[in-house]
């Protein structure tokens, strides 16, 4: 049926009171005030345990690239594994133990990754590539190492191991997957360890 004059006439009147106020310009919709509304959109969480860390036992972590033409993918890792090969980068971005890092790094990472803050971290994202080993086997191409690079989130990924992480997910090129998973990959029982769930997006 179609909107009376009156209901046209204030469906405008209230969006011009928004766009005047400050606020979404997008026309209101008259509704049964009854239906409840469902979330504009969902996205994976991942929740990964910690078990050396007084302050809170878990954290949250989500996608890096979340449309489905990203050519991304999780993968989850053995976070001892991970930063193994993470410290034969040799790009001068390997940052010191956490133990070394100053108070207020610490701090800061610390309440960044809090699960109690409304705004979820993104996982760490990552390039992983093999090169000869060191030694007699690399030297005749026999064996090769993995070395990570991270392009963001290399706190994150150590302040976790440091607060007991054993596995957490990062998001990886999909040409890269297999490599990851074959050098850094985490163990079968960590998909269960680490459970994924489905939550509205954040702005």
């Amino acid at each position: 049926m179609p909107l009376s004059q009156t209901t046209r006439s204030l469906g405008a009147l209230l969006t011009c009171w928004r766009v005047r106020a400050g606020l979404s310009s997008r026309p209101l919709h008259l509704s049964n005030p009854s239906s409840s509304a469902a979330p504009a959109y969902a996205e994976p969480v991942w929740i990964v345990p910690l078990h050396d860390h007084p302050w809170y036992d878990h954290v949250r972590l989500k996608r890096v690239f979340v449309t489905d033409d990203t050519r991304h993918q999780v993968v989850l890792v053995d976070a001892r594994k991970l930063l193994a090969c993470a410290d034969r980068d040799d790009t001068d971005y390997v940052l010191k133990p956490v133990a070394e890092w100053h108070s207020g790094k610490m701090r800061g990472i610390r309440e960044f990754l809090d699960p109690d803050n409304p705004r979820i971290p993104q996982m760490p994202y990552v390039t992983i590539t093999t090169r000869r080993a060191p030694g007699l086997l690399g030297w005749m191409g026999l064996e090769r190492e993995g070395v990570v690079a991270f392009r963001n989130g290399q706190h994150r990924a150590r302040y976790l191991a440091d607060a007991g992480a054993r596995w957490f997910p990062v998001e990886v090129h999909e040409r890269e997957v297999a490599l990851l998973r074959e050098v850094c990959g985490a163990a079968d029982d960590a998909r269960t360890a680490i459970r994924a769930t489905t939550m509205a997006g954040d702005a």
